[in-house]
């Protein structure tokens, strides 16, 4: 990927900000755009470390066609990542229509400028939530990329229309197209309204920790800079058209998260509330990784227990960001 120009949309949230400080970090002769709308997932101190002149902030709407075309048409892009997407399943639930016009009208968008000025690589960060989910008493299942997508909200739905999209112009237009599924990430520079920073800030505030249902729905948990190092592992090795799970083979239920939280932070499990369950709740996440390790040699560094605990404790020494 050297020497080239890379267009990051929704960079400065969670997952993009972590990739672009990455990137930099690892490449000394890329350059990136970050292209974010700064809604309340994205802050531009996510990135305020940045001081390379390798780095450029626009802000700006994926979906804003005039834009993102005249954006493309002056710094001539070699690669697309997007992250840009509204992503919390209960804002979903309540205002499905924001979803539709980041998730799907702002990839059309993208895929349509790309297009147009013959991007090299679009690849889209997509979610296992497209698959809907697995029973809570089948372990041994797992969502592979030939899993048929079955998603539960409205948020979910949103993205796996993109997924559906990005497919159409690689088959139909010949697009240099790649997607990632990933499953739950957490560290650093996550909104405080996911599930582990909020609950950190509960157990820090010493308030109670709202838990859905019984607690004990699954997550497969992906620490954000091992997803950093599959999506530029795919947008450099995946082949076109492909799909690639990402998954980090660390399942935990909710309530084991939270009990986690609260043991590092020595609060009482009495914090915890069980509240009643959203509409829809996906039972269990667990994603098949095999296709990416075997065919293009990513691993997870991460295991769960060490990355909750450095996690914790960047937010307890980052008290301001919550």
């Amino acid at each position: 990927m050297q020497t080239e120009k890379i267009l990051v949309t929704g960079g400065c949230g969670f997952i993009g900000s972590n990739f672009i400080t990455y990137m930099l970090d690892k490449y000394n002769s890329i350059s990136i755009v970050n292209l974010d709308l700064l809604t309340y997932a994205g802050k531009l101190e996510n990135l305020s470390h940045i001081t390379s002149n390798r780095y450029k902030f626009i802000h700006g709407d994926i979906s804003d066609r005039s834009l993102v075309f005249k954006l493309f048409a002056k710094e001539n892009f070699d690669i697309v990542i997007n992250f840009a997407a509204e992503s919390h399943v209960d804002r979903s639930v309540s205002n499905p229509d924001i979803f539709i016009n980041t998730n799907i009208v702002g990839t059309q968008v993208l895929l349509d400028a790309s297009k147009l000025y013959s991007i090299k690589r679009f690849h889209q960060v997509s979610t296992d939530e497209v698959y809907g989910d697995l029973p809570l008493d089948a372990l041994d299942l797992f969502f592979t990329e030939k899993t048929p997508l079955n998603p539960s909200s409205p948020y979910s739905a949103s993205k796996a229309s993109a997924d559906f999209l990005v497919n159409a112009y690689h088959t139909t237009y010949k697009l240099n197209t790649t997607i990632s599924r990933c499953s739950n990430n957490y560290g650093p520079y996550q909104c405080s309204e996911k599930l582990i920073p909020h609950m950190i800030k509960k157990a820090l505030n010493n308030e109670q920790l709202p838990v859905y249902g019984d607690g004990k729905n699954i997550r497969d948990w992906l620490h954000v800079l091992d997803h950093c190092e599959a999506i530029d592992t795919i947008v450099n090795l995946g082949s076109s058209g492909d799909i690639y799970n990402v998954g980090g083979h660390n399942e935990k239920s909710n309530l084991e998260v939270v009990n986690t939280i609260l043991s590092s932070l020595n609060k009482s499990e009495d914090l915890i509330s069980f509240i009643n369950d959203r509409p829809g709740h996906d039972l269990r996440y667990a994603i098949d990784p095999t296709k990416i390790k075997n065919l293009l040699g990513w691993n997870p560094k991460y295991n769960f227990d060490f990355g909750i605990k450095e996690t914790i404790d960047w937010y307890v020494n980052n008290p301001s960001y919550l």
